[in-house]
């Protein structure tokens, strides 16, 4: 870096904002973060899975044991219609939450350095600085990273043609307290992660933390995501009405779903897939819904400001890989300023092509999980091709022997 530290600023405050945040900060820039949401984030019960781009700032600085906070899958499983298992084989998948994934970056940061309340409405650059404009201010640095997720003001801002495109269907999670299952039904979930894989249509399980952090077997949460073709129209809209009757674009957060709603999924639960993995639909605490879109931008590079995460792709949950792309765009950024001595136009030039790319590769494979199970009904179960992974398939197949996952790697 140059004599005097690049002022950032980042619009939007989850997970990927976070790490770019980390990661910049440890690069020798002057960070400022700045979320929308005017309370801390919780993730609405959400599980993450465990890529090694996601906990590499853990790993790397020592700050977290992600062991600690962390379930795991020991097995990938598929049942048939009747509960019985019709594959399985090893695995070593690493779970948590969203909520103890978000506490621990927010922990490592400076928190008079994150701003709550603070909305992006605009920006404006010059040859030599750019300004964020909020709701009440204007703040100016010399990079801006827009991280501020699917509904980014700034892609509407910088490619007002670039537009969410619905893929046919949704995904509905929930989660339910291990102890609140019968023996039976935790049985198969307990150590694994679970699928059932129907007439287009699929939803799979697997244990998380529990919201106050507990590993402990028992103690946990099983999470469920079941993904449902809903047609674009008025089955859509009436799903994505509010219990306030209000038509949301994106998702239902946990008690915005209409009760008729819940009782509709409950019963389909009961009429369509195992036994065992509807008990968990049935005894979820307030289920929530996210229609799935797809979003893929032209450009990340604009000047002096850059779009990461899903601000730039929005990219299916099926390699559960949004988190880690998000993750991988910070991490390369702070790269890029590195070796570029934090000239920002010189770093954005050097970074954008290999995300771009990114990008595309892992929209396109979820995109083609998605089309199997959903559409076509070719999926078949243990394909190596539709199981996680961000780079690759194996890169989140964490198979060490110990009890926490091995040093991550940038890939």
């Amino acid at each position: 870096m140059g004599d005097a530290a690049p002022r950032v600023l980042i619009a939007g405050g989850s997970l990927g904002g976070l790490t770019a945040a980390l990661t910049l900060r440890d690069a020798g820039c002057d960070v400022q973060v700045y979320e929308r949401s005017r309370a801390p984030l919780e993730g609405r019960g959400a599980g993450i899975v465990l890529h090694p781009a996601t906990i590499r700032y853990f790993i790397e600085s020592g700050a977290m044991d992600v062991g600690r906070v962390s379930s795991k899958a020991d097995w990938l499983r598929y049942l048939d219609r009747g509960g019985d298992t019709i594959h399985e084989s090893p695995c070593r998948y690493w779970f948590t939450s969203y909520y103890t994934l978000h506490k621990g970056l927010l922990d490592c940061f400076d928190d008079t350095r994150y701003h709550l309340g603070a909305g992006m409405t605009g920006l404006h650059q010059t040859d030599e600085s750019i300004s964020l404009e909020l709701s009440d201010e204007e703040e100016t640095g010399d990079l801006l990273v827009c991280a501020d997720g699917i509904h980014s003001t700034a892609r509407r801002v910088l490619l007002p043609d670039v537009l969410p495109r619905y893929a046919g269907y949704v995904g509905w999670r929930g989660t339910v307290r291990e102890n609140e299952l019968t023996a039976d039904t935790l049985g198969p979930l307990r150590d694994a992660c679970t699928y059932f894989v129907g007439d287009r249509t699929h939803i799979l399980t697997y244990p998380i933390p529990d919201l106050d952090g507990s590993v402990e077997p028992g103690k946990r949460r099983i999470n469920f995501v079941w993904y449902r073709n809903v047609a674009e129209g008025a089955s859509l809209d009436d799903l994505m009405t509010d219990v306030n009757g209000v038509r949301q674009d994106i998702s239902l957060a946990p008690g915005a779903v209409r009760l008729q709603q819940i009782d509709e999924l409950v019963t389909a639960a009961a009429e369509q897939i195992p036994e065992s993995i509807a008990e968990v639909v049935a005894k979820s605490t307030e289920p929530f819904v996210q229609a799935v879109f797809d979003i893929a931008v032209p450009r990340m590079a604009f000047g002096r400001a850059c779009l990461i995460g899903d601000a730039a792709f929005a990219i299916r949950p099926h390699a559960a890989a949004g988190t880690a792309k998000a993750a991988e765009d910070g991490w390369q950024l702070a790269a890029a300023m590195r070796a570029e001595r934090g000239d920002v136009l010189a770093a954005l030039r050097t970074w954008e092509p290999n995300q771009l790319a990114l990008g595309h590769t892992v929209m396109n494979r979820s995109r083609e999980i998605g089309r199997r199970a959903q559409v076509t009904g070719t999926y078949v179960p243990g394909d190596p091709d539709v199981s996680f992974g961000l780079y690759k398939p194996e890169d989140s197949w964490i198979t060490t022997e110990g009890t926490s996952p091995p040093l991550a790697s940038s890939t």
